[in-house]
C-alpha cells in the first residue's frame, strides 16, 4: 500500500483546543499509518505547528516526535509543502488569518465561529468558492455519541410529531478569584472574538440545522453575570461581553425550541449539554455521550399531591439506548472527512458558508437583545 503525506499548518497548536483535541486527532491518524482512501493509498498527515511562543512550540513539537515548527505565518503559507491551513486560536482576527491563507492557494479548515461578523464570515466563504479552494469549519458536536443516538431517533421517525425542543447547557467558569479560570480571558473580551452567543450558538445553529430542525427566527435576552474577572496572569479587567444567553428559537413548521446557555450557571443535570426532544410517539434526552427514551405506552401517570412529595422516580422511567457503533474523536471524523474532501473530493457537510450561518444567528440574537424582538433568519448564498 502506497502512502502521501499532507502539509497541514496548524495555527494555534499550543492552545488548550489546538493541543489536545485537534492536533491529537492528527496524530493519532498519523500513527495509524494515515487514512485509507478509495484508491487504497494511505494519506498521512504532517503537521506544522504555528504559533507566536517559540519554547511553548518547540516543547509540544519535541513531544510530538519531532514535528516542524514555526512563528512565521507568511513563511508557512509560502512553503508549497503546505497543503491545509487550519486555524483553532483566538476568534479576534480570524478573517484575516482565513484569507491570508485563501490568497496562498491553501485549502481553509477553521475552528467556530469563523469571524465577528456576518459580513466577514461571507467574504470568507466566497473567497474561498471563487478560487476553488476546499473549505470547511469545525462541527465536532455532530459526532458526539449523544447527538447521535438522537439522531437515530429522528431518523426513524421515533417522535412522530415534534412538539417541542429543550436544550440546556453550561457549566460554573471561576472569575480567578477563589480558583483560576477554566477558559481563557480572550473568551471574556470583545475585541478578541469573546463573548457567549458568538461560541455557543455557533455550535447550536449546525445543531438544530443539521439534527433538531433547520432554525427559521430567533428571539434572545442575554447578560452579564460576572462583570470583573482576573485574566492568566492574575490582573483584573472588565468583562464587556455575554456569558448568560436565553432564547426560543422557531424551527421549520413552527416547532419551538428553548435555548439555555450560561458560562454562569451551576450543573444538576446528567450532563453539561442535555437536549429533550418532546413528540406525539416519544420523548428522548440526550447528553454528549447518553441517551434516554420514554415511548408513549410507557409515559407515566403522576399524580399531583400538595401534602406529599412525589413518589415516583421519574429519571428511573427512561431507557437508555445502547451503545451500538463504537466511538471515535468528534474531532477526528472531522478531520477524516475534511481530509478525504481536499485528497478525493469526498463529501464534505460543513463547508464555510455554513460557519457563516452561525455568524448569522449571533448577530440575530444580539439585534433580538438590543431591539427587544424576534429576528429573521434568511437564506444565505455564496
Amino acid at each position: 500500500m502506497t502512502t502521501r503525506t499532507i502539509g497541514i499548518v496548524v495555527e494555534g497548536a499550543t492552545g488548550r483546543l489546538g493541543t489536545t483535541q485537534h492536533l491529537r486527532s492528527l496524530m493519532a491518524i498519523r500513527g495509524e499509518g494515515g487514512l485509507v482512501l478509495r484508491n487504497g493509498e494511505r494519506l498521512v498527515p504532517e503537521p506544522v505547528l504555528l504559533g507566536r511562543n517559540p519554547e511553548k512550540l518547540a516543547a509540544l513539537a519535541a513531544a510530538q516526535g519531532g514535528l516542524k515548527w514555526s512563528t512565521d505565518r507568511d513563511a508557512c503559507l509560502a512553503d508549497p509543502e503546505i497543503a491545509i491551513y487550519f486555524d483553532a486560536t483566538a476568534t479576534g482576527g480570524r478573517p484575516g488569518r482565513a484569507a491570508a491563507a485563501i490568497a496562498a492557494g491553501k485549502h481553509v479548515y477553521l475552528e467556530k465561529p469563523i469571524a465577528g461578523t456576518l459580513d466577514e464570515a461571507l467574504d470568507l466563504a466566497r473567497g474561498a468558492h471563487r478560487a476553488g479552494l476546499k473549505n470547511g469549519v469545525v462541527q465536532d458536536k455532530l459526532f458526539l455519541p449523544g447527538l447521535k443516538k438522537m439522531k437515530k431517533l429522528y431518523d426513524s421517525g421515533f417522535f412522530g410529531r415534534v412538539l417541542s425542543v429543550r436544550l440546556d447547557f453550561g457549566w460554573w467558569v471561576f472569575d480567578g478569584e477563589l480558583y483560576p479560570a477554566q477558559r481563557p480571558s480572550w473568551n471574556y473580551r470583545k475585541e478578541t472574538g469573546g463573548g457567549l452567543v458568538l461560541d455557543m450558538f455557533a455550535h447550536w445553529r449546525y445543531v438544530f440545522d443539521r439534527l433538531l430542525g433547520e432554525i427559521r427566527s430567533v428571539s434572545c435576552h442575554s447578560t452579564t453575570a460576572t462583570p470583573t474577572r482576573r485574566d492568566e496572569s492574575g490582573q483584573p479587567y472588565a468583562v464587556d461581553v455575554e456569558d448568560h444567553a436565553f432564547a426560543i428559537f422557531e424551527l421549520a413548521g413552527g416547532t419551538p425550541a428553548q435555548i439555555s446557555s450560561s458560562w454562569a450557571s451551576r450543573v444538576k443535570r446528567d450532563d453539561l449539554l442535555q437536549i429533550q426532544v418532546d413528540g406525539s410517539l416519544a420523548s428522548a434526552v440526550c447528553g454528549l455521550h447518553r441517551c434516554f427514551i420514554q415511548p408513549l405506552a410507557a409515559t407515566p401517570k403522576p399524580f399531583f399531591d400538595a401534602e406529599r412529595p412525589q413518589a415516583m422516580v421519574f429519571d428511573e422511567q427512561w431507557q437508555e439506548m445502547p451503545d451500538i457503533e463504537p466511538f471515535r474523536s468528534s474531532y477526528r471524523a472531522g478531520w477524516e472527512l475534511f481530509l478525504r474532501h481536499v485528497a478525493e473530493d469526498g463529501p464534505f457537510p460543513s463547508p464555510l458558508i455554513e460557519g457563516a450561518k452561525g455568524v448569522q444567528l449571533a448577530e440575530a440574537c444580539h439585534q433580538s437583545n438590543r431591539e427587544r424582538r424576534w429576528v429573521d433568519l434568511p437564506p444565505l448564498t455564496l
